[in-house]
């Protein structure tokens, strides 16, 4: 359960500073609720969770690089999962 719910651990400069206050970026399913990744962060890294934020990241138009062509990004989802003090979350 814990692999469909949770794609991948972002890694970002926002992430980084996140992680420094006990907080991770991951992308997830667009359809998982706050509950479901709960369960699914707590099974697969074995941390306490104490609070889950999410964001439904709207993809967009993007020009390729010295052409003309667009291409159209997904939406998808990120969550911002706080965990309990002492505990992390390997990021690789």
């Amino acid at each position: 359960m814990a692999v469909e719910i949770i794609k991948r651990v972002i890694l970002s400069e926002k992430g980084a500073k996140l992680s420094a206050l006990n907080q991770y970026l991951l992308e997830v399913d667009t359809k998982a609720t706050k509950p479901q990744i709960r369960q699914a962060v707590e099974e697969k890294f074995g941390v306490h969770v104490l609070a889950v934020r999410t964001a439904n990241m709207k993809g967009g138009l993007r020009t390729i690089r010295g052409t003309r062509r667009q291409v159209v990004e997904s939406t998808w989802k990120r969550a911002i999962v706080e965990v309990k003090a002492g505990e992390r979350i390997e990021m690789l």
